[in-house]
């Protein structure tokens, strides 16, 4: 090493520091050797965790395969060897065995033995019996369409427009309306996760004993099913496109008289209520759009006691890592909404004529309730 460093000090690599009388060729600094390699040291650290970082997306394409073959669903009885696992799903042996390799340096499966792997804890969501199986989530937001936009985020970036729009000269809805197979994977995993976050809600959210929510957005349903199991008391409509509500999964109450189903557009009107919920909506649209949405339902408040419940994520402040952060740049390569700051919130609400009299953050999943009442 000593000989390296008297190698680049002889040829004028640092001749800045020399200029700036830092180093001089024929009088050596003490210990400047030393600094040297702990320089040289730190910049070979950032050189690999860059790299590192770069290779980051293989674990999500990983994690795509294992979904789509429901690898997961055949180690839930314990140990299986490779050979066997390959056989079951039609696939190659050996390149399977790469992919669950690198898996099992994230704790998702664990090699017990040469060739034979066993599921682990952090990937027991994989299980399509999973009570919070995200199996097609983590299809979904691994789907083609998004991972394109990702590669395109420049294009974002320079623009302040959707990548996708870029890639496929159309919006990524209207993509998948032509892509359908494409649709039915994402709405599908993107579905498993609104079932995950519709119980935080149900079980977390102090809603009124008694009066009508309207479930803005809604969806098929399952959110508005689950506050209508939670709360016994409370009526509730649901509402969203009409040719998505007519697949709505309110049937599966006993009493029918508890709730509506009604077909519309959102950025027109909404239905009259006593409470709004609007979940995983908001991110979608820009500023502009949202406004629409929230003067909507601030007309349709019948009195002061009437609440707007947003459940959205928050983006917190700072430099921790969060994954509010990430999926903003899923939203910024995809769409013209984005994830918003407890800030922003504040000031959209009261452009629409709302205040925010509480936040509740979230003990379990992603989504923050923001409830919100007429100024």
């Amino acid at each position: 090493m000593k000989y390296f460093l008297k190698g680049i000090l002889d040829m004028g690599i640092f001749s800045g520091w020399r200029s700036q009388g830092l180093l001089h060729n024929s009088t050596p600094v003490p210990g400047m050797r030393e600094v040297l390699a702990e320089e040289l040291s730190r910049d070979r650290q950032s050189a690999s965790f860059l790299t590192a970082e770069a290779n980051g997306y293989v674990y999500a394409c990983c994690l795509r395969v294992v979904a789509q073959l429901g690898v997961a669903d055949l180690l839930a009885d314990g140990p299986v060897h490779i050979g066997h696992l390959a056989k079951r799903v039609s696939a190659d042996e050996h390149a399977l065995y790469r992919v669950l390799r690198l898996l099992a340096t994230r704790g998702i499966f664990r090699e017990t033995a040469s060739g034979v792997f066993v599921l682990m804890e952090p990937g027991a969501s994989l299980r399509s019996d999973s009570r919070f199986s995200v199996r097609e989530g983590v299809m979904a937001a691994t789907t083609p369409a998004i991972y394109r936009a990702g590669g395109e985020l420049l294009s974002s970036v320079m623009t302040g427009e959707p990548a996708v729009n870029h890639v496929f000269g159309e919006s990524l809805f209207d993509y998948f309306g032509s892509h359908p197979s494409d649709g039915a994977e994402f709405h599908s995993g993107m579905g498993q996760y609104s079932v995950i976050e519709s119980e935080n809600f149900a079980r977390t959210c102090q809603l009124p004993e008694t009066g009508t929510v309207v479930d803005v957005g809604g969806g098929q349903g399952a959110l508005l099913l689950r506050i209508l199991q939670q709360h016994r008391t409370l009526r509730g409509v649901l509402f969203d496109l009409p040719q998505v509500v007519a697949k709505h999964q309110l049937g599966e109450l006993e009493d029918a008289s508890r709730w509506e189903v009604v077909g519309g557009n959102f950025f027109d009107s909404v239905p009259a209520g006593d409470m709004y919920v609007i979940q995983y909506v908001l991110h979608n649209w820009d500023d502009e759009r949202c406004l629409a949405i929230l003067r909507n339902c601030r007309r349709g408040l019948p009195s002061p006691a009437g609440r707007v419940f947003i459940h959205d994520m928050i983006v917190p402040p700072g430099n921790e890592p969060d994954q509010s952060k990430v999926l903003d740049i899923v939203m910024l390569s995809i769409v013209t909404g984005r994830e918003r700051t407890e800030q922003e919130f504040e000031r959209l609400l009261h452009a629409a004529g709302l205040r925010i009299v509480n936040i509740t953050t979230p003990m379990l999943g992603a989504l923050s309730i923001i409830e919100a009442e007429a100024l």
